[in-house]
């Protein structure tokens, strides 16, 4: 089963091929397919990027032997020739960012800046594409911080805005592989107000690029620490839920995951059970097969066995089995919350479709042995809404009948339909906004 539910083949494409090296390192750490596999799809990937010398190791231990084929040391040299040529074609205006004094010089108004440079330091257009160039060389080349500081650099005087965007990219995902988190969540939400307020030349363009953003935002959002709880406000959203369900179902494996480690209950939640059961046809595993069974199907026993294949997924999948190291000891950090909290989703839709629970059988469901089942569900209770108490004689659990406050009810319908009728309007406006540009 373990690579049964392995989304690197879905994933990758959707990636920049330097984004792809961390996968293929964990699939590698894990042993999901035969190591040479992984090592002959790293060669693969690095044809195509100037990390001419990571290939040759590469080669050397694939074949284990320290030649390497002509064409490769070929390459190293033709590597090598266009990067120093790069470098001095770039040299005036590097020479410049890097004065302190000089950069002071500069404004917010690029067209100030631009006309500046070429009076006052002989620096024009062709320089300035020397520096995107250079910078984007550098990222081929593996030299992912140098590359950041350049776009960034080049950002700032770049006024062809599909250009700078091209580099806003690029910015993203060097800091993603520097693993810069908080950085790169800057990056992402720039990423991203640009995807929702760009003309783009069709709607499909803009689909492609939500979900561009979505698959290098998991980088970001499981390794972040506020990031379970961004990935549900990004990923949740109309239009990025939308382009989930049509181009990438299996995308819902994180947000189901994200929901249920989520210690705040959301209200998008009910919402969300509905798209699981209706994308049911086109994509499922494990983890989305897990709340089918709590919340559609009131299957505990599939759930109780869907608790335990969860755990085969998260442990083999790159954004969702994260190792920490303490000492001698390796702990898998989100296995253990979504553990904790799948028994709780269980603990709670059972009790409300039941009055008395015998304990024995909700600790077979819950996965514990009754003494562990009774000292969970004591704090549970003592902590929770839930109005129970625990008969020790007869070993059962007894539910006291809660009634929903009526005014509550009201409240949470009226939220739910004034955000509704905010998303109807808004499509509306966005529809008729080119109507009128015409």
């Amino acid at each position: 089963m373990a690579s049964e539910y392995d989304l690197t083949p879905r994933i990758a494409p959707q990636l920049d091929r330097h984004l792809v090296f961390p996968l293929l390192e964990f699939l590698q750490d894990r042993g999901l397919y035969p190591e040479e596999d992984i090592l002959k799809a790293k060669i693969e990937l690095l044809n195509n990027t100037n990390m001419v010398d990571y290939a040759m190791d590469i080669h050397k231990s694939l074949y284990r032997s320290d030649d390497v084929p002509p064409e490769m040391v070929e390459r190293r040299v033709e590597v090598v020739g266009r990067l120093k040529a790069l470098e001095e074609a770039a040299a005036p205006l590097v020479t410049f960012l890097q004065n302190p004094n000089a950069v002071q010089e500069l404004r917010a108004d690029k067209q100030y800046n631009l006309q500046m440079l070429k009076d006052r330091y002989q620096i024009g257009p062709e320089q300035i594409e020397a520096l995107y160039q250079y910078a984007k060389f550098q990222f081929e080349c593996g030299n992912y911080s140098g590359a950041a500081d350049y776009l960034y650099q080049y950002r700032a005087l770049c006024t062809n805005s599909e250009r700078s965007l091209s580099a806003l990219w690029g910015k993203l995902a060097a800091e993603i592989l520097m693993q810069n988190w908080e950085i790169a969540l800057e990056e992402l939400n720039r990423v991203k107000d640009i995807i929702d307020s760009k003309s783009f030349s069709s709607p499909l363009n803009q689909v492609q690029s939500r979900i561009w953003l979505m698959h290098w935002s998991l980088f970001i959002f499981f390794n972040h620490d506020n990031g379970r709880t961004q990935i549900i406000d990004l990923f949740n959203q109309d239009k990025y839920l939308n382009a989930i369900q049509t181009n990438a179902p299996h995308l819902l494996r994180y947000l189901a995951t994200a929901f249920i480690v989520n210690k705040r209950r959301r209200p998008q939640f009910k919402e969300f059970i509905k798209v699981i059961q209706q994308e049911q046809h086109s994509y499922k595993d494990p983890i989305t097969e897990f709340l089918a069974c709590v919340y559609v199907n009131y299957d505990f026993d599939g759930a109780h066995k869907k608790m335990k294949e969860c755990e085969e997924v998260i442990l083999n999948d790159p954004f969702l089995g994260k190792r920490v190291e303490e000492g001698n000891f390796a702990s898998v950090p989100l296995r253990d919350e979504f553990l904790e909290n799948a028994r709780l989703f269980i603990f709670e839709t059972y009790c409300r479709i039941h009055q008395r629970i015998d304990m024995s059988v909700l600790a077979e469901k819950l996965n514990l042995n009754i003494e562990e089942a009774e000292r969970w569900i004591v704090n549970l209770i003592r902590t929770s809404k839930l109005e129970a108490k625990i008969d020790s004689e007869t070993g059962t659990i007894i539910m006291e009948p809660s009634h929903a406050n009526v005014y509550e009810q009201l409240i949470d319908h009226t939220k739910a339909l004034s955000g509704r009728t905010y998303n109807l309007v808004s499509q509306l406006l966005e529809h008729a906004q080119p109507q009128i540009a015409r």
